[in-house]
């Protein structure tokens, strides 16, 4: 059993909780937040303990962290995490800003750190990434990415999310590398305000297309919206010299009813802690492994890379012109 710790009892920290909790190779020992009363109460939820960052960071029976608080922290956090010499498992982005991201290189790219791109976890996207790797279709040539929303979260999320490109697209961008085999070379995007008002008025976008382009002419669209109308648009298509493969949304059930008006099935899984619910899973089953020794499979250099994606993206949808990295 490796003792772990949770800083940020928000919503994404009640599934790592859970998952931490009831991994049988992991011991949730203590619940990090600056907000009192949410620590007490996901503490008591999982009959652990409230702790504080110091002594979390200075218990040398407490090997992990799992850093699930505000963007704003994570990189302080993993930071602080990796000087204590503890392994870290830290939600994405790695920061909202990316100088200061790749500042960290020193500290962080020898950390055993999991950057928590939780999407290379989903079995439906595994399968095709092993589909991929086994030449089955040839080598890729191009990538259709489609994630859409089921609908825009509340203004007041907006306003600190880092913009459509470093919140939500960016689990895109990793994907994107993960799958092309080959890092972009250059960026073009575009974006609108055509959901909410209000998204505008706060300065981002709701809506928007991205090309990725390799050094060798690979290339990924990926499409991108707060608001698909019919539930989590969750899916990916590779095009390659052989055929095609294709991981398709998940639905709530496979129920499926026949009759002369057609075939109708059930409803899209509609909240992306549904839709992922097995991907985190898996996620915190490789923390476990890191734990006994295994290397993450995606860690801080997969998150600025990302994060230099996102801020090309930014910047090409801003000058209407193609951004080369």
């Amino acid at each position: 059993m490796h003792k772990v710790a949770l800083i940020g009892a928000g919503r994404i920290g009640h599934i790592h909780a859970r998952n931490a909790a009831l991994h049988p190779r992991l011991e949730l020992a203590g619940v990090v937040d600056a907000i009192e009363a949410s620590a007490q109460a996901l503490a008591g939820e999982w009959n652990t303990a409230v702790a504080t960052l110091e002594a979390v960071l200075a218990d040398p029976s407490i090997r992990g962290v799992i850093i699930a608080s505000s963007t704003d922290t994570h990189l302080d956090y993993s930071l602080r995490a990796a000087a204590a010499g503890k392994t870290i498992f830290c939600e994405k982005p790695v920061d909202q800003n990316y100088a200061r991201a790749r500042g960290a290189a020193k500290a962080l790219a020898g950390a055993n750190m999991l950057l928590a791109f939780n999407r290379r976890f989903d079995p439906n996207f595994q399968a095709l990434k092993a589909r991929l790797d086994s030449g089955a279709i040839g080598s890729i040539e191009s990538l259709q990415i489609t994630s859409n929303d089921p609908s825009p979260p509340p203004p007041s999320y907006v306003a600190i999310s880092g913009g459509l490109f470093k919140d939500m697209a960016i689990h895109d961008f990793d994907m994107a590398r993960w799958l092309l085999g080959e890092e972009p070379v250059e960026v073009y995007a575009a974006g609108s305000c055509l959901v909410d008002p209000v998204i505008g008025e706060l300065g981002d976008v709701d809506t928007a297309r991205t090309v990725l382009k390799t050094a060798s002419g690979k290339l990924c669209v990926i499409s991108n919206s707060r608001r698909s109308g019919f539930g989590y648009d969750q899916r990916i298509e590779a095009f390659a010299s052989k055929g095609m493969v294709r991981a398709d949304n998940v639905l709530e059930n496979t129920t499926q009813v026949w009759s002369e008006a057609g075939v109708a099935s059930d409803r899209l899984q509609n909240f992306f802690l549904d839709r992922y619910a097995e991907a985190y899973r898996r996620e915190m089953d490789h923390f476990a492994d890191m734990l006994d020794g295994t290397p993450a499979m995606v860690g801080y250099v997969d998150g600025v890379a990302a994060l230099a994606l996102a801020e090309a993206a930014t910047e090409s949808m801003k000058s209407g012109a193609p951004v080369r990295l």
